[in-house]
């Protein structure tokens, strides 16, 4: 059963519920506690009230990211920076690319609007499988995320991305974290994006977490070497389906990403920062 993050008219709460019906059982306790105790299991505490909203499943966990991580990533990212060597670098080393995406609080959730700069010109959404980390390193389950960057202010330079990606609105995260001993493994997972603009898709793309060049526990290792996470963390794995450049996103346009067994998380787009 999937856990799922709810506000009710009590507060919000944690909630228990298949992925493809939605929160059944309100549970003891908050996410950060599960998190911190490492463990997604707590008592059921009655029924989800009707009228309850699916919030982003993330409380005080801070969100992450790694980049890079994709063949296909390495070459989008060195013809927006005119031919630089900077992305096969950090596709080849042992370390990888690691940044902060999101403090806590500012994560949208499904339905939720997700943001483009107004001052970029170029903007895409970057579908990825997001890992739930408890405290102690360990990954309990799995969740859907929407790295969205803009890759016009991370071409320009790459030492402006964290204005590319950290912004009103940037990072969307849901339905729902999906516990790691229920999901697929993650090479057996697939991951699609749709894009619409009213009624027509605009685009369409698909890729394999097996396409992944480092182990999702590697990723995790990494980023607990020299920080501390109490309440756990939310860490992003990098895409490899990168939209044409002649594509961008536009206010209103509808995203949807999709993972096996994880269910779709889908948002809608607006202009922030005019």
């Amino acid at each position: 059963m999937a856990i799922w993050r709810v506000r009710t008219a009590g507060g919000e709460r944690v909630a228990r519920g298949p992925v493809e019906a939605g929160p059944t059982e309100l549970l003891e306790g908050t996410l950060d506690a599960l998190l911190a105790g490492g463990s997604l299991d707590a008592p059921a505490d009655g029924p989800v009230p009707a009228g309850s909203v699916v919030l982003a499943p993330v409380a005080g966990q801070e969100v992450w990211a790694a980049g890079v991580t994709y063949a296909a990533s390495r070459t989008a990212r060195n013809e927006e920076s005119g031919g630089h060597d900077f992305y096969d670098k950090i596709y080849d080393a042992e370390r990888p690319e690691l940044f902060f995406k999101a403090a806590p609080g500012r994560v949208r959730g499904p339905g939720a609007p997700v943001g483009v700069r107004a001052d970029s010109g170029w903007d895409v959404p970057e579908h990825e499988l997001a890992l739930v980390v408890s405290a102690d390193a360990e990954i309990l389950g799995y969740t859907i995320g929407n790295d969205v960057s803009s890759r016009s202010i991370e071409g320009e330079n790459p030492l402006y991305l964290p204005q590319a990606k950290v912004y009103r609105g940037s990072c969307a995260l849901g339905p729902c974290i999906v516990p790691a001993a229920e999901a697929p493994a993650p090479e057996e997972l697939e991951i699609t994006l749709r894009i619409s603009r009213g009624d027509d898709a605009v685009f369409e793309g698909a890729t394999q977490v097996a396409l992944l060049r480092r182990r999702p526990q590697e990723l995790v290792d990494w980023l607990f070497k020299a920080q501390d996470f109490p309440a756990g963390v939310v860490l992003l794995t990098g895409t490899s389906v990168i939209p044409a450049p002649e594509f961008t996103l536009r206010g209103g346009d509808e995203v949807r990403i999709a993972i096996t067994g994880l269910g779709e998380l889908v948002n809608t787009v607006e202009v922030v920062g005019a």
